[in-house]
């Protein structure tokens, strides 16, 4: 039985490809997840993907992850900067995690400066695009080898 890794993404991220794409870029969200399961597969592991503009159901994945997978890549989206509640559902986690960023969260306003997920993170990727996925991924692949 493979491993499974959790991709979830939060707010506006349904969006991608649509919204700001200066910023963002134009691989959509569908675009994201099907680069990641192909990964995830040479790398004999499972990918389920899920996406909510809401934090309490970001805060059930996380929770399902507990019992379900092997690692969490998370793109918080405004979460990152504002939820105390997914850093404790992620310090109740103990496989890894993996913060991504498709933008330099830095080199922007200075609210998304700070994240509070960064303070379980076993990594954080930022300004990447969304190759950061995949570079999270691989990170993953190679740890659970």
């Amino acid at each position: 039985m493979s491993q499974t890794v959790f991709l979830i993404n939060g707010p506006n991220l349904n969006l991608l490809g649509q919204r700001e794409p200066e910023v963002y870029g134009s691989d959509t969200l569908e675009d994201v997840t099907v680069r990641c399961d192909r990964l995830a597969r040479t790398g004999g592991l499972d990918l389920k993907a899920m996406q909510s503009n809401h934090e309490g159901d970001l805060i059930d994945m996380i929770h399902r992850a507990r019992d379900e997978a092997a690692a969490i890549i998370i793109n918080p989206g405004a979460f990152t900067h504002t939820s105390v509640a997914i850093l404790d559902a992620l310090n109740a986690y103990d496989g890894l995690v993996f913060e991504v960023h498709i933008s330099n969260v830095h080199k922007r306003e200075s609210f998304r400066h700070h994240s509070y997920v960064s303070a379980r993170a076993d990594g954080v990727l930022a300004g990447f695009g969304v190759e950061g996925y995949e570079l999270a991924l691989r990170r993953i692949i190679s740890l659970l080898g």
